[in-house]
């Protein structure tokens, strides 16, 4: 994933939620809404999980130093299992316990500024499709033929797929606010803005745990994608000049790549040859997969016998 196609889509989204978090708390103040104040509250904390990725993903350029031989690119999931955090308290539970408030103490949407919900709604749904159509193309460069899923499931890099779950979250979420404010004025019963938030609490809680599994997942340690896997066994064994006895990748950060592998090697009759064939394997890697930054390769005596 390139970083400027992730950037481009954080911008885009901060720019949106800073905007429509102010109409949000304007319309609140204004009508009292439990779902207004859920809405600014989770406009807010978008804001906050954009700058938190923007932060992350400065912190990850880092150069390596001898405390962090192998660098600082996990930062870039530090901050964004951070900001599933956030979206869980700050966004998810403020809206729970905003709509418990809420049902204890109903009261319906009235005076002159009735309508100003609707319009900041309208407004907001708007805003957070263009951002969420910024997301769109950018991924949809990168993600070739995998499913949106999949691609959620798989990126190396946060800064797409918490764009990606953040703005689809924040537009369904738009949609069950003015749902819920339409409701409450047709009816006059302050419950269905009681019930809309809670809709929106559940459904920041349910996002912020997706983002926690797939955060967690890289934190952990994922293995480079099928794809450049494929190619840097191809890059490893050359024209048939070596044999992979095993093979491990993982990601040190997004766009870098931990290589181990051991290699049976044969014809090497002086050191000097043996050198030279885990160079040229090593060069042959780094051409086909330039993320490849840290690549260990350990030979061994080819050995007569069918390959495993």
């Amino acid at each position: 994933m390139s970083a400027g196609g992730g950037n481009k889509a954080v911008f885009a989204a901060l720019t949106a939620n800073l905007g429509i978090a102010v109409l949000k708390f304007v319309a609140y103040f204004l009508t009292r809404s439990s779902a207004m104040l859920a809405e600014g509250i989770h406009s807010v904390a978008d804001s906050g999980n954009q700058v938190l990725l923007l932060v992350g993903r400065n912190a990850s350029r880092k150069q390596a130093d001898a405390e962090h031989p192998f660098g600082y690119g996990r930062n870039s999931y530090i901050y964004g299992f951070i900001v599933s955090i956030v979206l869980f308290s700050v966004g998810g539970l403020f809206a729970l316990y905003e709509a418990y408030h809420k049902w204890q103490d109903p009261h319906p949407i009235e005076g002159f500024w009735w309508w100003v919900p609707i319009a900041v709604l309208l407004g907001g749904i708007a805003l957070e499709g263009r951002s969420f159509l910024v997301a769109a193309t950018e991924t949809k460069k990168i993600k070739g033929r995998q499913s949106w899923t999949g691609f959620i499931r798989t990126a190396k890099s946060p800064e797409l797929p918490v764009i990606l779950l953040e703005d689809f979250a924040a537009l369904i979420g738009l949609v069950l606010a003015l749902t819920a404010v339409s409701l409450t004025l047709v009816t006059g019963n302050g419950l269905w803005d009681a019930a809309g938030s809670a809709c929106i609490g559940v459904l920041l809680v349910i996002v912020a745990a997706v983002l926690a599994v797939e955060m967690k997942s890289l934190l952990l340690g994922e293995s480079a994608s099928q794809q450049n896997v494929t190619a840097i066994r191809a890059a490893l064994e050359g024209d048939g000049q070596n044999r992979i006895i095993h093979l491990k990748t993982v990601h040190l950060g997004p766009e870098e790549i931990l290589v181990a592998a051991k290699i049976g090697v044969d014809r090497c009759t002086e050191a000097q040859d043996l050198v030279g064939r885990i160079n040229d394997a090593e060069l042959r890697i780094r051409n086909t997969v330039p993320w490849a930054r840290a690549i260990y390769i350990e030979p061994d005596i080819e050995r007569a016998g069918p390959r495993p």
